[in-house]
């Protein structure tokens, strides 16, 4: 059978007296797209930074195609194969659209400082292999006309597919996606969504997304996991979760007839 791939299983954190994550299981096939939804505060940004190394797990197992991530540097587990963005753009605000994606490239650059500072043929080879690296992303980004442009001059939709570009620039098995279209107009969803459906195959990518957007989550994701508190209540595909009673009371907060019309009404 093939591996996973990211596998996680029964994980758990706690930040004092409070269960932040708890007895997490999410599994991802390779090229899947996973949606984790949830309320405010309902713990999914904080398993973003379990599986990134951010935050160490107090028990469970992240396994990236079958091979243990877990105590794993950030930086390790960046050239292990695990990507994201942040629900709060994180660019290098000062550099220009092209060096972002090339320092984020360089994650997999052999040449060391010795070979840089000589400036070896296998540093410039691989620096000539960077830059047209990062040029092809910005062009499947849409954004390669802005590449001499600084970040944090871009519109703000452009910022979001610059920190896309950037997180695919480390070449990851596993892409995390952090809340992609918040923020943005109906038209910029839109584009956002057939760009997030696309990128699986072209670059042969499973994704794991955060998104409040519901109508997003149900129409692009094959699975979807629910937390509520740090607790999993629902797990299944869009339409199961959709109809699940814990789902439509915990995410919605409103009576379950109401909210069960809120809910289709979002994913229509």
């Amino acid at each position: 059978m093939t591996a996973y791939a990211l596998e996680v299983e029964q994980l758990s954190i706690a930040f004092g007296g409070l269960k932040a994550v708890c007895d997490l299981t999410i599994k991802v096939p390779p090229r899947g797209l996973h949606g984790l939804i949830g309320p405010n505060g309902a713990g999914k940004t904080t398993v973003f930074n379990l599986l990134t190394g951010v935050y160490r797990p107090d028990s469970g197992s992240i396994k990236l195609g079958g091979t243990s991530v877990l105590g794993l540097k950030p930086n390790e587990i960046a050239r292990a194969g695990l990507a994201r963005t942040f629900q709060n753009i994180r660019l290098f605000s000062e550099l220009d659209v092209l060096d972002n994606v090339r320092v984020a490239a360089a994650v997999r650059a052999r040449s060391g400082l010795f070979r840089s500072l000589l400036r070896t043929p296998l540093y410039v080879a691989e620096e000539q292999a960077i830059l047209e690296r990062s040029r092809e992303l910005l062009e499947v980004l849409g954004i390669a006309h802005r590449e001499r442009e600084q970040a944090k001059s871009l519109p703000y939709g452009d910022q979001r597919r610059l920190e896309i570009a950037r997180a695919l620039a480390t070449e990851p098995k596993v892409l995390l996606l952090d809340e992609p279209v918040a923020g943005m107009n109906t038209q910029e969803k839109r584009a956002m969504r057939g760009l997030i459906q696309s990128l699986r195959e072209q670059f042969d990518v499973a994704i794991l997304l955060i998104e409040h957007d519901m109508g997003l989550v149900m129409d692009i994701c094959e699975h979807i996991t629910v937390l509520d508190h740090g607790v999993t209540i629902a797990t299944g595909k869009p339409a199961e979760v959709q109809n699940d009673p814990a789902v439509i009371e915990a995410y919605l907060g409103v009576p379950e007839e109401e909210a069960a019309a809120a809910v289709e009404g979002s994913a229509g």
